[in-house]
């Protein structure tokens, strides 16, 4: 059973809140209310900003997020971020799910 939760993601699914605790933490404050965590997948954490310029500024930040998040969540083995643009990111939606 646990190879098959891993297997489909669902168990990253189950401990999302505290990514998305972690990454409200870690981020800057002009990221915050624009941003939102996605999954982490090999060490890669993906995260949702609400428009293109954000992946900018991200990329300023990314050394010190990627520390915070060492502190944070180290069972997460995060050595990465990657950032998609999604208008809703943000918003208390759902982020959409990519394969």
């Amino acid at each position: 059973m646990s190879r098959l939760l891993a297997r489909t993601g669902y168990d990253r699914e189950r401990s999302g809140g505290g990514l998305d605790d972690a990454w409200q933490q870690a981020v800057p404050e002009s990221l915050r209310g624009r941003s939102q965590a996605g999954l982490v997948r090999r060490g890669v954490f993906e995260v949702f900003v609400s428009h293109s310029a954000l992946v900018q500024e991200m990329g300023f930040h990314k050394a010190a997020v990627l520390a915070r998040l060492a502190e944070l969540v180290p069972a997460e083995g995060i050595t990465d971020i990657r950032c998609r643009v999604w208008t809703d990111a943000g918003r208390d939606a759902a982020p959409p799910r990519m394969p």
